[in-house]
């Protein structure tokens, strides 16, 4: 493993306390997400609790799979200006009164607690490079860590926003080395990771010891046109949409829950290049939506589909 020289004095494994938000945000505003299986109460129950300790809900988001036998999901966005002094109090009631008795999941975070994400990419560079321009301008609700790559083409452009690059070859085809190197740079130090066009292939051992979900973005082809040249394949075939998905990582390549997916239409009239500038802009487009909402808890999974509020 190497890292750019520019960057080589900043420390591998950051800090979680150090963020780089220029606007911080109070500890008052707290988010809870429910999973259960639906019936009568739940709402009521998730509000009466929220108001015993004094806080007042700003958003709640719900949707039922069906009243008989489905499930609820629900978001609640909340304010409690002593949130982080009454929180294991409140996670505890939480999880008696909600998690036992209507068997549900849950999770509860706070908007001040900014998640910390790690970007991999390859040489391609228009995913990365949008999302730490928003990074920069403050329109991305998370920070980003590190920029992890298999090659070292694009340390210069990402010195600039002062984000750690660190560059870990694949030698030799040795991939289980080259994960082991990624877990030692995230494990602890990011809350998601995501794939900005990173073009190695992850391993099952690597999704089940990184421990955090795991973003990816590809052009909406797959799987009519797998492989090199994808994009010359659809002139070639004559499309006239072309887009992007957004997905979560699962062992099964390219099949993971969807976060979020767009199109543009296209025409005979299009050469190739335009084909390819055009999904450059909708795969950004899309893989920054898909992190906002991930970083906002807009997103719940459900087996291989996700509850997205937005």
């Amino acid at each position: 493993m190497t890292a750019s020289t520019a960057t080589a004095s900043r420390p591998p494994s950051p800090s979680r306390s150090q963020h780089t938000s220029a606007s911080p945000v109070p500890d008052v505003v707290g988010r809870l997400l429910v999973r259960c299986p639906d019936g009568p109460g739940i709402v009521s129950a998730v509000s009466g609790l929220l108001a015993e300790f004094g806080a007042n809900i700003i958003s709640l988001d719900q949707y039922s799979s069906g009243p008989q036998g489905g499930e609820l999901y629900q978001r609640t966005e909340f304010q409690l200006a002593d949130l982080p002094a009454v929180r294991e109090r409140l996670e505890a009631e939480i999880q008696s009164r909600i998690g036992r008795v209507y068997g549900a999941e849950w999770s509860l975070s706070g908007e001040a607690q900014r998640k910390r994400v790690a970007i991999m990419v390859s040489k391609t560079d228009h995913c990365l490079l949008d999302l730490l321009w928003r990074h920069r301008r403050g329109e991305l609700p998370a920070d980003v860590a590190m920029v992890i790559s298999n090659h070292p083409d694009l340390a210069e452009e990402v010195r600039q926003f002062g984000v750690p690059y660190f560059h870990v070859p694949v030698r030799n085809g040795d991939k289980q080395s080259t994960e082991r190197e990624h877990l030692r740079l995230l494990t602890g130090n990011v809350d998601f990771v995501v794939l900005a066009r990173y073009m190695q292939i992850i391993s099952g051992e690597f999704l089940h010891d990184v421990g955090v979900p795991v973003i990816n973005i590809h052009h909406s082809f797959l799987p009519a046109f797998i492989g090199a040249g994808p994009y010359q394949k659809a002139k070639d075939r004559g499309v006239k949409l072309i887009g992007a998905t957004a997905h979560y990582v699962t062992e099964d390549l390219d099949e993971g829950p969807i976060i979020e997916q767009d199109v543009v239409r296209v025409s005979h009239a299009d050469s190739t290049r335009d084909l390819m500038r055009r999904g450059a802009d909708v795969e950004r487009q899309v893989l920054a939506r898909a992190v906002t909402w991930h970083a906002e808890d807009r997103v719940i999974r459900s087996g291989n589909s996700t509850i997205v509020f937005t």
